[in-house]
């Protein structure tokens, strides 16, 4: 074995064991009394293993030339992971440089990953593709369009935020998992985590819209 194979080999042992951690934890924090000590200190657990994924992913496309497409999962989950961080931490929609910076960047990686698969051809489903890219354009045309709302409206949001953002990072990483791993399943494989992860953060903010509303 050459020294480049066992890189790569030891770079997807890492990727693998993170993206396992993370989903493992990520099914704990569902489980979990939400607003604790537990839930917090998991939800850090589960970021710093999102920020493993990511890295190792990148080193995968860039370093050994392997599958791009789930550096757009990943990269999606990453940046749903970080900005659904900083909702929690910031709970107000003031402008933060952080924050518009990653925004920015998160759309030129759109950009890259649309020419990425026109040079390269089509090697997962366009729709997975698409609507992947579309929703992370979503995330950021609102995260770019939250300043814009007033202090006293996002005050009711911020939490419905961060619960969808979370959901999303999970989600995104189940998505990349199960298409990996059950391929001849493909696209419901890619696609049906995403819905799942839709249905458990809308029943988790309907649950809080509930507790907050007036009885």
């Amino acid at each position: 074995m050459d020294f480049i194979s066992l890189l790569h080999k030891s770079n997807l042992i890492l990727h693998i064991s993170a993206g396992c951690s993370a989903l493992l934890i990520g099914i704990g924090i569902l489980l979990i009394k939400k607003g604790g000590r537990v839930h917090r200190r998991s939800g850090r657990i589960f970021l710093f293993l999102l920020f493993f994924v990511i890295l190792t992913g990148l080193l995968g496309v860039f370093v050994f030339k392997r599958n791009g497409f789930l550096l757009v999962i990943t990269t999606l989950s990453g940046y749903m992971g970080f900005s659904g961080f900083r909702v929690i931490r910031n709970r107000s929609n003031l402008p933060k440089t952080i924050d518009i910076t990653i925004a920015l960047l998160a759309l030129a990686a759109v950009a890259f990953f649309l020419w990425y698969f026109h040079s390269l051809g089509m090697m997962w489903s366009p729709v997975i593709i698409y609507s992947t890219i579309g929703y992370l354009i979503l995330a950021v045309c609102y995260d770019l369009g939250r300043y814009w709302i007033s202090e006293k409206t996002y005050q009711k949001l911020w939490l419905h935020e961060h619960i969808a953002k979370l959901v999303s990072a999970f989600s995104g990483l189940l998505s990349a998992f199960t298409g990996t791993v059950l391929p001849q399943y493909q696209p419901y494989s890619q696609f049906l985590p995403s819905v799942l992860g839709s249905l458990i953060a809308i029943n988790f903010m309907v649950a809080l819209w509930r507790k907050q509303s007036p009885v």
